[in-house]
């Protein structure tokens, strides 16, 4: 690639070498090879929407979806070609639904895509159609209003509906609408502008004149009524473009570019259609514009029309082997069409493309044999596909990348958007924008340059430097804004370059502005003061803008020294919130002790560690706006605030109301809930430590931990400070509540808080013995320190557990038997009381002892009757067979049977006991008193209780009431 040093523009050469060596062609012709025999030659052939429909000389028509190529529908006109004639032209909608066939006889009939039997058009009888402009509103079911050319110059619309029985044609009406006087309609066109969507543009062509009609069309009581376009024939004027010395025995014809392919990219005006008109004098093109969207637009697109004489087309072939003479001046091209960007003629035996923006022939090949003839050349609208039909071949012309040298055509003609919209490849792009800046640079407009300079690869030193040479900082800045994105990520060192390049750019460019506005001089011929203050506004939010999106290309350091250098303020503080460095921005303010712009700054974050860093200086300035920031926070630790709540306390003359420590610390213990045992410290040392001498906050706080199953305080340090700072209630609180009651008595007595000490002495309420030992403490102190024994006695009262007795060892040798004879006499008496009452209950013992001894002696006495039939209620064997039994119950049993179930269900330790004792009385091991009282003591054992209805019985409630060995019939009902 080079660079014309004089002009700036890419050299032909340069631009050659941008294409891909190895492309493919674009233009080729390739045979197509039919799966079937034909059996008579082609005379008409059209394409649409991926379908190809062949005539045949014969009068078959054969259509052929390409979609489904081995589906071919062979159909035949309904009369004999030498009654209708044979089959000249053929008409095909984009869509392929509608087809229109005109034989030489001038009989005419229709087809559609979903039937097989055309029909006549009675209508056209007589007319030779030339050509077709097909309804832009299709596909539908019927061709709705269409407009026909005839070979006698007369314009037709005409509506074609199927009807429903066997797909019976019908045309609905007939109308003429229009009558050139020059001859055969040879071409037809017809759209609607877009968004106007009743204004219709229809193209008439002739051998010597191309007409444009515009108008509205009028609209009927519904489809099919009447003729729409007469309307707009009988009032429009018709723009026209006129040939002279045109002949009529040369082909003439209208051809459009087809629909653009889904996936284009293509915007804007490169979407509008293209037509060429065909005349003997060459070919007459320019695109069907979609603006203005009014009557005047057929007269622009007249205007804006270029002419490809036919005397600028090759002289000689260049494309192949097969030489062939030059062309003679009586040679004419046999038919052309339209591709998005070319013009493709066909001449008797060659193909020849051109470039409809250059007129530049791309394209010269022979393609036809000495014996072949060309029946037609059509282009499929909604495929993008082209066709050669001669009379017994196919050939498709195939497209590769036509639009590979639009771009540099485009910058040719110095179009440089248009170039680069149609450069595809990097290289080709960056040629376009390297044209594009030098030619912006002779013409002065640096600014536009430096926006295409920076998506160039044009050498960034030379760019750089024509900026600086020209004192253009504004378009040197827009040029490394532009350059800046374009390097790699991994490219650290020239992106951190040219960001705090900028910076300095940036800074500068303020620092004038702000000369220019405190002055209120002019900064430039076109610029007043107040434009400097819009101009001001606008480079600051270029400068945030930036320092926002290049945050990490900037050096922090060497970006804090420049603007630093500079001495702006805000710019600083700007990027060091953008770059997260809260503590430099908190530090700066804190610094200037500007305390509400730091609290400010504090607000916005979210890392905990600025709080931590910075809440001791702001604690003590400005601790209340403080704590009301830190009572937001839910992402702070509330301990590692601790040393600043400690520093500020210490320092703090205040009431503990309005302390803030105080304040954030039970803010933290109630709304956050914290049992931190570091906070419930340091609020217990605010509290102990505080000047004043009133202990209710620190009791009320003590008194809402004891409610706690657990207190979150540390009660030993806690005490300690209480007790170093003499908080006597909160320490009698805190002994209390760790049940050292003792202690708590003790330090009440020592600092003579008599109160406080009986209030502790009544809280052992379940050990009465320490609480009757802590009340005897505090009558020794109420005694000593009592003028009057009677006041003592009446305060004492309040312990029910002291006697008189206990106090008497507690008053002084000295003292008067008369001021507490009442209590002695009222102890004496009860007393007496109490003797009488024990005396009572000896009595009702005795009594009682007496009762018992007559029971047992009757039970000596006591006796059952057996009857003689009776069971024994564990084996069921008659009872008087053996030793037996007994119960107060009636239950009776043998004695080795109780023996037996004594053993097996009345626990480990007694059965064994049992076992051992039959043992010892069945073998006569034990002989006199010693073998009467094992059998005793078996007795005992084995008839403690029936084993029926006692706890015996109770205890064998998980035992099943019918046996694996009982019979299960006795127990059914």
């Amino acid at each position: 690639m080079s660079l014309d040093p004089d002009n700036g523009y890419i050299a032909v050469g340069g631009l050659a070498d941008l294409n891909d060596a190895a492309s493919l062609p674009m233009f080729k012709v390739q045979p197509v090879t039919l799966d079937f025999d034909l059996p008579s030659d082609f005379v008409a052939a059209q394409a649409a929407n991926n379908v190809l429909v062949l005539a045949l000389s014969s009068g078959r028509l054969i259509r052929i979806d390409l979609d489904r190529p081995r589906d071919i529908d062979d159909i035949d006109l309904p009369k004999k070609s030498s009654d209708t004639g044979v089959i000249r032209r053929i008409f095909l909608d984009p869509t392929a639904s509608h087809l229109v066939i005109s034989t030489t006889l001038g009989e005419n009939y229709y087809l559609h895509a979903q039937s097989r039997q055309p029909r006549l058009l009675a209508r056209l009888k007589g007319v030779t159609i030339e050509c077709i402009a097909w309804n832009p509103s299709l596909p539908t079911a019927s061709t709705r209003e269409i407009i026909v050319g005839a070979s006698d110059g007369n314009l037709y619309e005409i509506f074609i509906e199927p009807s429903t029985e066997f797909y019976r044609r019908e045309e609905k009406y007939l109308k003429g609408l229009y009558k050139v006087q020059d001859g055969s309609i040879t071409g037809l066109w017809l759209d609607a502008v877009p968004s106007t969507p009743d204004l219709r543009r229809i193209l008439v062509a002739t051998h010597s004149r191309l007409l444009v009609f515009v108008g509205s069309v009028g609209r009927q009581g519904n489809e099919g009524g009447g003729s729409i376009y007469t309307k707009l024939f009988e009032t429009a004027t018709p723009q026209h473009h006129d040939v002279s010395n045109a002949s009529a025995s040369a082909p003439s014809m209208l051809v459009v570019s087809p629909d653009l392919p889904e996936k284009s990219s293509l915007k804007g005006p490169t979407t509008e259609r293209t037509f060429a008109w065909l005349s003997s004098q060459g070919v007459y093109h320019s695109k069907l514009l979609n603006s203005p969207a009014t009557l005047d637009v057929g007269k622009k697109i007249l205007s804006q029309a270029k002419s490809f004489p036919k005397a600028q087309l090759p002289t000689s072939q260049t494309g192949s082997s097969r030489r062939k003479p030059a062309i003679q001046s009586s040679s004419f091209v046999s038919a052309i069409l339209l591709t998005h960007w070319h013009i493709i003629y066909l001449f008797e035996d060659r193909i020849v493309a051109v470039n409809v923006l250059d007129h530049s022939i791309v394209y010269d090949q022979l393609v036809l044999e000495p014996n072949q003839t060309a029946v037609s050349l059509v282009a499929d609208q909604k495929s993008n596909t082209f066709w050669l039909f001669t009379t017994t071949e196919i050939f498709e012309i195939v497209l590769t990348e036509e639009d590979r040298d639009v771009w540099k055509i485009m910058l040719k003609e110095q179009k440089f958007d248009a170039a680069l919209e149609h450069a595809k490849t990097s290289q080709q792009r960056d040629a376009v924008a390297t044209a594009s800046g030098d030619y912006l640079i002779r013409k002065g407009q640096y600014i536009d340059a430096a926006g295409v300079y920076g998506k160039s690869t044009k050498a960034f030193e030379r760019v750089a430097l024509t900026f600086i040479d020209a004192g253009e900082q504004d378009a040197l800045r827009k040029y490394l804004l532009t350059k800046l994105p374009t390097f790699k990520r991994s490219s650290v060192m020239q992106r951190t370059m040219i960001a705090s390049w900028l910076i300095e750019i940036f800074m500068s460019k303020l620092d004038a502005l702000d000369d220019t506005i405190t002055t209120k001089a002019e900064l430039s011929e076109t610029t007043t003061p107040v434009e400097s203050k819009e101009q001001l506004s606008t480079i600051r939010m270029e400068y945030r803008e930036f320092v926002t999106r290049y945050r990490s290309d900037l050096n922090k350091e060497a970006t804090y020294d420049i603007i630093g250098k500079h001495g702006r303020e805000a710019e600083l503080l700007y990027f060091a919130t953008v770059v997260n460095d809260y503590g430099y921005v908190l530090a700066y303010w804190i610094q200037r002790e500007r305390w509400s712009d730091a609290l400010n700054v504090l607000m916005k974050q979210t890392d905990a560690d600025v709080f931590y860093e910075y809440s001791t200086v702001l604690m003590n300035n400005v601790a209340p706006e403080l704590v009301d920031v830190l009572t937001r926070q839910s992402n702070i630790e509330p301990r590692n605030i601790i040393p600043a709540l400690l520093s500020y306390n210490m320092s703090a003359r205040l009431s503990l109301a309005q302390n803030q420590a105080v304040r954030y610390l039970l803010f933290v213990i109630n709304q956050m809930r914290s049992t931190d045992a570091a906070i419930h410290n340091t609020l217990i040392s605010v509290y102990a430590s505080h000047a004043s001498k009133d202990e209710s906050a620190l009791l009320a706080y003590l008194e809402a931990q004891s409610h706690k199953e657990e207190r979150s305080y540390d009660a030993d340090f806690a005490l300690r400070l209480c007790i170093l700072h003499k908080r006597i209630q909160s320490c009698v609180h805190i002994y209390s509540s760790m049940e050292q009651y003792s202690q708590a008595v003790e330090l009440a007595l020592k600092y003579n808080e008599i109160d406080l000490a009986s209030l502790v002495a009544d809280r052992p309420e379940e050990n009465p013995a320490l609480r009757k030992k802590l009340w005897l403490a505090v009558a020794k102190r109420v005694i000593s320190q009592s003028d009057g024994i009677k006041t003592a006695i009446e305060f004492l009262k309040r312990c029910d557990l002291l006697k008189i007795e206990d106090l008497i060892p507690f008053f002084p040798d000295f003292v008067i038997i008369d001021d507490f004879k009442e209590e002695i006499c009222t102890a004496l008496e009860d007393y007496s009381r109490s003797i009488d009452s024990l005396k009572q209950e000896m009595d009702e013992s005795s009594t009682t002892a007496q009762r018992i001894k007559e029971d047992i002696a009757k039970l000596d006495s006591r006796y059952a009757i057996v009857e003689p039939g009776e069971k024994c209620f564990i084996c069921g064997f008659p009872l008087l067979s053996r030793q037996f039994w007994v119960f107060p119950c009636q239950h009776a049993f043998h004695g080795d049977c109780l023996a037996k179930k004594i053993v097996e269900s009345g626990g480990v330790g007694r059965g064994k006991k049992v076992r051992d004792l039959q043992l010892e009385v069945s073998r006569g091991v034990s002989t006199g008193k010693k073998r009467e009282r094992a059998v005793k003591e078996l007795d005992d054992l084995v008839a403690a209780s029936c084993i029926l209805c006692s706890e015996f019985a109770i205890k064998l409630i998980d035992e099943p009431f019918v046996l694996p060995t009982d019979d299960k019939s006795e127990w059914a009902l």
